[in-house]
């Protein structure tokens, strides 16, 4: 399975939705980055939006795999995939990540709508509504959104693929570890804590079982925003 991450905006959480709920959960996939602003930080490869041929060449050679595509990136890309028709047909999906902010809605729609012109059918466009507070209905915090999606029936969403906010994602990265790895930790940091000699030492432990606890709620929620995403 071949999957884009994409978005005009950026701040919508491409690379959480790429790394923490897509290629742990597609069998061997490795994530690409597509940046060419922000430094990548643990990626195993990284392409620059220019270098769109090599990518199509890549897509040719492996079964799946993530694409995380830079928002400075975007723009260059869809315009590549115009002038290479038919490239688009080398995804099997486009997954959109947004969040409640106006600004980042408006920028969905027209990632939405860019994508449908260039031949995208709806079947292959997932939106993630991501960042939503607990207590929020993604109907009232993804209004405009949804407005739009509501007229226009090239473009479809599961508003049960939602994501909350959790400082889980800043936690971990960088660090190379999966949440189902951290959420699966055994040690039993209590006790280390009541045998730690110093305040240092006691803090650092109490991090350790604090990500632990992050990624034991966090994990069940991106399986069930997966299962949502209904990828096949």
């Amino acid at each position: 399975m071949k999957v884009a991450v994409i978005n005009f905006s950026g701040n919508v959480g491409k690379t959480t939705v790429a790394r923490h709920l897509l290629a742990p959960r597609i069998d061997g996939a490795q994530v690409i980055a597509i940046e060419s602003i922000n430094a990548d930080d643990g990626q195993a490869q990284a392409l620059r939006g220019r270098q769109f041929g090599e990518l199509q060449e890549y897509l040719q050679t492996v079964e799946n795999v993530v694409v995380d595509m830079g928002a400075s990136n975007v723009e260059e890309l869809l315009s590549l995939m115009r002038k290479y028709r038919g490239s688009h047909e080398d995804f099997d999906y486009f997954v959109i990540p947004t969040v409640p902010a106006l600004k980042q809605q408006q920028d969905t729609i027209a990632t939405l709508a860019e994508l449908t012109r260039i031949g995208v059918p709806a079947s292959k466009l997932k939106v993630v509504f991501n960042q939503v507070e607990d207590d929020a209905k993604v109907s009232e915090s993804f209004d405009t959104l949804l407005a739009f999606i509501e007229e226009n029936p090239r473009t479809q969403a599961n508003t049960s693929c939602r994501l909350g906010a959790n400082e889980i994602y800043e936690r971990v990265k960088g660090a190379g570890t999966g949440l189902a790895e951290l959420a699966c930790d055994a040690t039993d940091y209590k006790a280390l804590i009541v045998k730690a000699k110093d305040t240092a030492d006691k803090l650092a432990w109490a991090q350790k079982l604090a990500t632990r606890r992050l990624a034991s709620g966090v994990v069940p929620e991106l399986d069930e925003c997966f299962a949502a995403l209904d990828l096949r």
